[in-house]
Parts: structure tokens; C-alpha cells; sequence
């Protein structure tokens, strides 16, 4: 387990955090869509290269979560983006579930699927020079939702999918996504949270796995889009750091945010206080980010496509990771 412990640790290196690059093409279409872009492969390949090939992402980033298509693909001068990211000093990544399907005799609940032959996959993806992986479930919050039995269901599929990544000797990230839709406070957002990451952490160690091993994927703690009180960035530290106390045992090395549903500057004011409140409340982790429109969405309109605008679309890129790895440390 030596090597997973070393990679875990430097996936939460300080002043450093992850790039979320790993959508669907289903999903890196709407991206494209966004700037009158045709999504083919080849165009799929610079949207991710505007990223990728910007000098300096090291400095910011520990790891890049990469889609099965994208680790197979090249930069224009040809080079792998897997040998890219290791010639930097960047971990490459892979995302492994195959997406969410109706939970049958659950409405409106959904469970991650993809635990078919993914220790094949694993064994590929580690060839192709991935070192961690990511799995994503998630739990929707509304009237009667969620259930026990849908988080316990999501549970035991990310903590099998955690077993077959670390006999792989792959680092597992979980994703258990408490999604930011709806009308609800943050005091439910907290009690959601919380049980869920509960209920993940017992999977875990039912099905031995190894805490030292494993990253964490979470939600910060925020009031659903629709409720009328929405709350301050301390409040959303406060809520999101008395959660992960209660939840997250010690020994797992780093807990990174995702963004879901954040503007860029939201995401990166909330990393902020999430990491100043952590200091106070001598939090044992290391609380990062994991983003991926929080930290593509501003560059790619600047982008739209065009060479021209090349330079300048990865300044700006430049500038969310800048922004997002001072606030990682609670500058």
C-alpha cells in the first residue's frame, strides 16, 4: 500500500488541487455547444489541450481527472496528455463509473453503474499511466428524498469500486455528490451530508478498504439553488467543516471539493473560508479543490474556439487556478 499512501498524499499537496477534465462526451458536448462548437474528437481534443497545454498548471495542480476518451488522445505536437501531465510532475487520473441510472423503485433516486469487469479497466487505465480514479454518485435532495436505502445502495457500489482500484494499486476517489438542486436550507443540506458521508464511511471499512489509500470527493455544505436564504461563506465553512468532523475519520489524507453548481468566484470565496474555519478547528485533513466548470467555464468563453484567442483563454485559466490554490490555504 506504500505507493497509494505517497499518491494519495501528493494528490493534496499543498497549495495544490485537481482538475476536474473528465466529462462525458455527452457533456463536453453542451460544453462546446456553449461557443457554437461542434463536438467531434478532434475538437473535444483542444477544448482539453487549452487546459492542459497552459504553461505552469504544476504549480497549481497535483492531478488532472481524465475521461477514457482524453487519455487516449494526444496534444497537437503528438505527445500522450498522460506523458504531458508526467513530464510536468502532474498525476493523471481516470473517471470509471459509466454514468447514473434510474434506481428502480425509487423515483427520482439514482445509482452509478460501470463495477463490470473494472478491474480489466483498472488494469489498462494503469498501463496508460493512470495513478488514481474517480467514482460519482449521487444523492438528490426533495420531499421524502433521499432515501436510506439509495445512499446505502450508492454506498456499497463506491466502496467495491474503492476495493478493485486499490488491489489495482490506483488511489480511489470518491464522489458522493449531494446535489445543490432544489429549495431546501442548509441546515437539511448539513443533515443530507452528513448521513451520507456516514453511511460511505462505514461501506469503506465493511469492505476493507484501506482509509490511508483514498481520497474523498465532496459537496461543500450550501443551500439548495432555489432556497430563498442563501448563506454566507463562513456559514457554508462552518456547516461544511462541523459535517466533516463528525464524518471523516482521520486517517484519510485529503477531502477535495467539487464545485457543483457554483460560479467560479463562489467556489473559490467558499475554498476560502472552508480552509480558514479547518485552521481553527484544527481539522485533520488536507481540504482542497476538484473542480472542473468552476475552473474551465470562465477561459472557455474567453476561447470560443478561436486561435486567436488562445492566449489569452489560458491566462484567464491561469488566473482560477492562481485564485483557487491561494484560497486552498486560506489566503
Amino acid at each position: 500500500m506504500t505507493d497509494l499512501y505517497s499518491i494519495a498524499q501528493k494528490m493534496v499537496a499543498p497549495n495544490k488541487g485537481i482538475l476536474a477534465a473528465d466529462e462525458s462526451n455527452a457533456t463536453a458536448a453542451k460544453r462546446l455547444a456553449s461557443i457554437q462548437m461542434e463536438s467531434t474528437p478532434e475538437n473535444r481534443c483542444q477544448y482539453r489541450e487549452l487546459f492542459l497545454g497552459t504553461q505552469g498548471i504544476e504549480n497549481a495542480l497535483s492531478g488532472v481527472i481524465l475521461y477514457d476518451e482524453t487519455i487516449r488522445q494526444t496534444m497537437s505536437d503528438g505527445t500522450l496528455f498522460t506523458k504531458h501531465l508526467e513530464s510536468i510532475g502532474v498525476l493523471p487520473g481516470i473517471k470509471v463509473d459509466m454514468g447514473l441510472k434510474d434506481m428502480p423503485g425509487f423515483p427520482g433516486e439514482k445509482i452509478s453503474v460501470g463495477l463490470d469487469a473494472l478491474d480489466t479497466r483498472l488494469k489498462e487505465y494503469y498501463a496508460m499511466g493512470a495513478r488514481f480514479a474517480k467514482w460519482r454518485s449521487v444523492i438528490t435532495i426533495g420531499p421524502n428524498l433521499p432515501t436510506e436505502a439509495c445512499i446505502k445502495a450508492n454506498a456499497m457500489v463506491m466502496a467495491l469500486y474503492a476495493g478493485f482500484c486499490q488491489a489495482a494499486n490506483i488511489v480511489p476517489m470518491i464522489e458522493p455528490e449531494v446535489m445543490l438542486d432544489g429549495d431546501h436550507d442548509i441546515q437539511r443540506a448539513e443533515e443530507v451530508t452528513t448521513r451520507t458521508l456516514e453511511i460511505c464511511f462505514d461501506a469503506l471499512r465493511e469492505y476493507h478498504v484501506d482509509l490511508k489509500g483514498l481520497i474523498l470527493k465532496s459537496s461543500m455544505v450550501i443551500p439548495g439553488n432555489k432556497c430563498p436564504a442563501q448563506s454566507s461563506p463562513e456559514q457554508i465553512a462552518e456547516a461544511t467543516i462541523r459535517c466533516l468532523k463528525k464524518t471523516v475519520p482521520a486517517e484519510v489524507p485529503g477531502i477535495v471539493f467539487l464545485s457543483g453548481g457554483q460560479t467560479a468566484e463562489q467556489a473559490t470565496e467558499n475554498l476560502r473560508a472552508i480552509n480558514q474555519v479547518g485552521k481553527k478547528l484544527n481539522a485533520p485533513w488536507q481540504l482542497t479543490f476538484s473542480y472542473a466548470r468552476a475552473l474551465q467555464g470562465p477561459p472557455l468563453a474567453a476561447w470560443a474556439g478561436k486561435p486567436e484567442n488562445l492566449p489569452k483563454a489560458r491566462e484567464i485559466f491561469t488566473e482560477r487556478l492562481t485564485a483557487n490554490s491561494k484560497a486552498r490555504m486560506g489566503l
